[in-house]
């Protein structure tokens, strides 16, 4: 892996970790650590995404096509670093998640930093209209959290319970209204927020401006076809742009790391 930006001195900087030997997680975690509470207001939402040349956020409606195992090294990290991982329920269906398990290389700094072993994993659902049955509701390390409307069914409600899920409330009708979501997690206690989308989603928090941060992945491949972007959804009055924190390389894969200005 190189570091590209910012910009390191000599050979073995740029193509190593921050001591010049190869990369670790330790070395991953320090690039992509979330800034300090003091300078965000206590709470930081980012987004982990990777996209083709051609600007596909997939390939036949999954995103594992496009990745690399640098890809999931970051992905790993990222999640080891949040509280909690938002993700609408149509990604959580066709990515069949599974919940976040706990990596023994990070316990002791989640333990030093009051998190759970692992990060809570949020679907972010209207219908409520989730398989139950699976992992993620039956055997998590901490209890999955749905998030919808007050709106959703009742029924489906007590049945997401039943699954010992915990449901939060976070929109007036059956959506979820990003900015409620947000308040709603910090009121659990997760300040480190991440999201994997999918699409819409990542459009609604981007069109909402509750965005604090783009982790994005660019994959060297073309896929042609109309796959999704990274965002779908309502526009923005004017284009947003972000600044560059950190740029990696590793086999063609570009790692960029961009912050709200």
């Amino acid at each position: 892996m190189r570091r590209l930006f910012p910009a390191a001195g000599s050979p073995d900087e740029r193509t190593g970790g921050p001591d010049g030997g190869e990369w670790t997680l330790a070395d991953l975690a320090a690039v992509y650590a979330y800034p300090d509470p003091r300078d965000t207001g206590g709470v930081w939402l980012r987004a982990n995404m990777v996209t083709s040349l051609d600007g596909a956020a997939e390939h036949e409606g999954r995103s594992q096509p496009l990745s690399c195992p640098a890809d999931m090294r970051i992905f790993g990290t990222l999640r080891a670093l949040a509280d909690v991982v938002l993700v609408g329920a149509e990604t959580v269906r066709r990515e069949g998640y599974r919940p976040a398990r706990a990596r023994a290389e990070f316990a002791e700094a989640r333990r030093a930093a009051g998190q759970a072993p692992a990060p809570a994993i949020a679907v972010v659902s209207a219908g409520l209209e989730l398989d139950l049955a699976t992992p993620l509701f039956g055997s998590p390390l901490v209890p999955t959290l749905v998030l919808t409307g007050a709106a959703a069914p009742v029924e489906r409600i007590a049945a997401v319970e039943r699954a010992g899920a915990r449901v939060v409330v976070a929109g007036d009708g059956t959506g979820v209204d990003p900015a409620r979501a947000v308040a709603a997690l910090v009121e659990l206690g997760h300040t480190r927020l991440l999201t994997e989308g999918g699409p819409r989603l990542l459009g609604r928090f981007v069109a909402d401006g509750v965005l604090d941060e783009l982790c994005l992945t660019m994959s060297p491949t073309l896929t042609g076809g109309d796959a999704r972007r990274i965002t779908s959804g309502p526009p923005i009055a004017a284009p947003r742009r972000l600044g560059l924190v950190s740029l990696l390389e590793e086999d063609g894969f570009l790692f960029g790391r961009y912050r709200r200005r």
